[in-house]
């Protein structure tokens, strides 16, 4: 078992030099090497799945005969117009001079590199979304489409 950690942990180092040598995570990213060091381990992680060097019970191995039903999870149409009335009601009673200040604040402190999650914080405490502080932020950062 120590023989096994040894080995993650030298092979986990192995790749954070690599990183490191790009110039860091985002560098890295920005030049492909994360979304290929991915791609390589889940084209692995299937071959061994189709050899049968990993074996998973159900699906390579120990397979049902026949055909099994699942039940298909559907979610009730009602629930959508809830949730959607709830988040209506808590924007009509939120202060709204207060969330956008909060929006601003966390943008400012993206585009200053500050800690942001005092502001993020702030910002829920004050009722803003998911969506509208996502939304904030890609507004300093963008989107990325790789």
């Amino acid at each position: 078992m120590e023989a096994l950690t040894d080995e993650v942990e030298a092979k986990a180092y192995e790749l954070i030099q690599k990183i490191d040598q790009m110039g860091g995570a985002v560098s890295a990213i920005e030049k492909g090497f994360i979304q290929e060091e991915i791609a390589q381990s889940s084209y692995q992680y299937q071959k061994n799945i189709e050899s049968k060097e990993k074996i998973i019970v159900g699906v390579n191995e120990f397979v049902t005969q026949g055909e099994v039903s699942e039940p298909v999870f559907r979610i009730d149409e009602s629930i959508r117009d809830i949730q959607s009335a709830k988040l209506k009601k808590l924007k009509e009673e939120r202060h709204q001079v207060e969330v956008a200040q909060a929006l601003l604040e966390v943008q400012s402190a993206a585009r200053d590199d500050r800690n942001m999650m005092p502001f993020v914080i702030d910002a829920v405490e004050k009722k803003a979304t998911l969506g509208e502080i996502s939304n904030s932020l890609r507004e300093i950062y963008g989107e990325y489409n790789g």
